[in-house]
């Protein structure tokens, strides 16, 4: 039986279904290989690589059961933007096929970046490829591709795998310094993942016409189109409580 030449993303790694012998396909009746049902998947995981897929230590215990959004869900202020990401969570695969995002708003403390990364976790268990970023990191991020050397991690691979990801998660969306540099960045991801039907999960403390002001219209008018807003109503929850 000859032996199939493993890819990257393949190499030395068993298949998580332990059907194939790890290459990502079955060799069949005459020597005809089939592609195993692992492919797909670890193919859109190595196109992540390079990708801040983590949950940050303080949200890595998030649950619908346990404070505070358990405490959140009792809250009438704050209740109806838990039940919103429940139904996102349930509908996960639905919503992420179809390319549905959130928009969670509100003041600081409120909660919402508890609740994005509730979502984030729920895509990752599920198997979904997530990049999770605060929007002033992202930016940094993209400017060291600049730096790069030949051969490096260069803007188009690093563009590419933002805009290939099932889920790009942006926090504190707005808070970084408004300049042409920060608008054409943000509209070239956003209006790339529209048009491709990728979903975006965002938090921002800015009201929308102050988002307007600090993205530009063209990227706040792409999000309106494919993220279902959220408010999250309330008090600071970081003052004597883990928000």
């Amino acid at each position: 039986m000859p032996a199939i030449a493993r890819s990257e993303p393949f190499r030395e790694q068993p298949c998580p279904l332990g059907v194939c012998d790890g290459s990502g396909w079955i060799l069949g009746p005459e020597d005809v290989a089939r592609p195993c049902d692992c492919r797909a998947e670890r193919l859109n995981r190595g196109r992540s690589r390079g990708i801040s897929s983590v949950i940050p230590p303080r949200y890595r215990g998030v649950s619908f059961e346990r404070p505070p959004v358990s405490d959140m869900a009792r809250d009438l202020q704050t209740k109806a933007a838990v039940s919103e990401v429940r139904a996102f969570v349930d509908d996960l695969g639905a919503r992420l096929e179809e390319g549905r995002g959130l928009w969670l708003f509100g003041d600081t403390g409120t909660g919402k970046t508890t609740l994005a990364m509730l979502i984030s976790k729920a895509a990752l268990e599920a198997g979904r490829t997530v990049a999770i970023y605060s929007l002033p990191k992202l930016l940094a991020r993209i400017r060291r591709t600049y730096d790069s050397e030949p051969g490096g991690d260069s803007y188009l691979s690093f563009f590419e795998r933002l805009t290939s990801v099932d889920l790009l998660h942006i926090d504190d969306l707005g808070a970084e310094k408004r300049s042409d540099w920060v608008l054409e960045q943000l509209y070239a991801l956003i209006n790339e993942r529209y048009e491709t039907q990728r979903s975006v999960l965002i938090t921002t403390n800015l009201q929308h016409e102050q988002l307007e002001e600090q993205i530009g219209h063209r990227t706040v008018s792409r999000l309106n189109q494919i993220c279902d807003e959220v408010p999250v109503f309330g008090d600071d929850r970081r003052y004597g409580k883990v928000a």
